[in-house]
């Protein structure tokens, strides 16, 4: 993933004297920051793509995006492309995108091999979906006539399918995937991940690095500033003419963070929910399901994403019928009633799956799953190949459905403008539109490292404490 000349610089930085000794202090991860080098270096964007993107497991794409055997969709990270096949109903092949011929690209975004033939589109070399290949134009004229089959097949990546994403590996050496998800896989699996199917996909082009732009969403720290909407009160607070003392009642108080092995982590209500009685915070003077549901339906219209309106139409069904004190249990009731009736897969409905709802579950490196009721928001970033400044920032909504409903094709939409309304909710524009601000402060000669808060933003230290893993360890 690298020039000749970008690899040597960074095999001099990163190899003399040991794993990772010689690094810049701009690099360093410390005990209560990161140095900003990190973030705004060229030569460590170019060793991750050289040490972690080809060593680690990575969502290459939803399984929503290949239905049918046949389909297929391409993967790209930094200078590498892949394409992904669906070989059989629950099989999905891997190739490095690329004819061994004369180095064309086999395939573009995403569509169907007819009849399970791969050609190439230069000179129509064909190989079927497992890779083998099937007829090469004059192959007289090849290694003296003595070119087989074996010698141009296609080159696989390892595969993994799990909870509705496709995973590969560019290293055949690679930590076991089993082992590499095991910290977050209970919590996956009794969240029925893998039952969440595609509502709609959009992948946002946003100036800063791609690191800079998942951090912003492992902490709900943010929310008072960045979302005023949502916690008004805490934001009169914040953004007040004079401010004293400390605001007691912010939502982070009731949140709590876990870091796992291998990089990934969680946030979660470490607090009784909503959905588990806590409504007396959101009641004030008003209904206690007019209170709950108002507070929802921001999250509907600023989003349509996790919290979805049929949701919040379910909660409403409720006004008059139920005491304050039981509404997060009868919101239960009719969400699993009204999901049975339906023949719809819902999360396991135990106290931990249920502080999941509004948390989040970061996969190393780049992946993050907001879970709520039979609904996951899910966040993929990626790094642009040649800008350490820029990076793509993708966002699923998706959702359970009825066993009898059909299942839609993921086809991606991809935002032209971020601060166009129509293109992307209120909320996640507000999230991004603090992103190339984080960038340009970075890139600024008076800041040296970003300081991070010991719990809230614990997450944001795990992962680059596991990234140094990849970067500093020895090919």
């Amino acid at each position: 993933m690298s020039t000749p000349s970008q690899k040597s610089k960074v095999t001099a930085l990163s190899t003399a004297g040991g794993a990772g000794s010689d690094w810049p202090p701009r690099w360093h991860t410390l005990d209560h920051g990161i140095r900003v080098g990190r973030y705004i270096d060229a030569e460590f964007q170019q060793m991750e793509f050289d040490k972690l993107w080809t060593k680690v497991w990575q969502a290459a794409a939803r399984i929503d995006e290949i239905p049918a055997i046949n389909d297929f969709t391409v993967y790209e990270i930094g200078d590498q492309s892949v394409f992904l096949v669906r070989t059989g109903e629950d099989t999905v092949k891997a190739y490095h995108n690329v004819c061994p011929h004369r180095g064309t690209a086999l395939a573009e975004g995403s569509g169907t091999f007819d009849h399970g033939n791969i050609i190439c589109p230069f000179h129509g070399w064909r190989w079927n979906t497992e890779g083998d290949n099937e007829y090469v134009l004059a192959r007289e004229e090849f290694r003296g006539g003595k070119l087989c089959d074996a010698d141009v097949a296609l080159k696989s990546l390892q595969v993994e399918i799990y909870a509705g994403f496709v995973f590969i590996n560019f290293d055949k050496d690679c930590m076991p995937f089993d082992e590499f998800i095991a910290p977050v896989r209970q919590l996956l699996d009794d969240l029925n991940t893998k039952e969440m199917r595609h509502y709609w996909w959009k992948a946002i082009p946003v100036a800063s690095n791609w690191k800079v732009a998942q951090e912003a969403f492992f902490e709900g720290y943010h929310v008072p500033a960045t979302h005023p909407q949502l916690e008004t009160a805490a934001a009169d607070f914040i953004y007040g003419a004079d401010i004293e003392g400390e605001f007691e009642a912010y939502n982070h108080h009731n949140v709590d963070y876990e870091r796992f092995a291998n990089g990934h982590g969680r946030f979660f209500a470490g607090r009784a929910s909503n959905y588990q009685g806590n409504v007396k915070r959101l009641m004030a003077d008003k209904d206690p399901v007019d209170a709950m549901a108002d507070r929802l339906q921001l999250l509907v219209d600023g989003m349509d994403a996790q919290v979805l309106q049929a949701d919040v139409d379910l909660l409403r069904s409720l006004k008059g019928k139920v005491e304050p004190e039981k509404l997060g249990a009868e919101y239960m009731r009719v969400l699993y009633e009204d999901a049975a009736a339906k023949n719809r897969p819902m999360p396991k409905p135990s106290p931990e799956i249920l502080s999941m709802w509004g948390g989040m579950i970061f996969i190393f490196p780049n992946l993050m799953v907001f879970p709520q009721a039979g609904n996951a928001m899910i966040y993929r970033t990626r790094p642009h190949p040649t800008d350490q400044n820029r990076s793509t920032f993708e966002i699923y909504s998706t959702r359970s459905l009825p066993a009898d409903a059909p299942r839609e094709r993921a086809v991606v939409e991809v935002v032209e403008d971020v601060e166009d309304p129509a293109q992307v909710y209120l909320i996640p524009r507000q999230d991004l539109g603090n992103l190339k601000r984080i960038q340009k402060g970075l890139r600024s000669r008076s800041i040296k490292q970003v300081w991070l808060a010991s719990e809230n933003e614990k997450i944001i230290l795990g992962m680059h404490q596991e990234l140094d893993k990849y970067l500093q360890a020895e090919d």
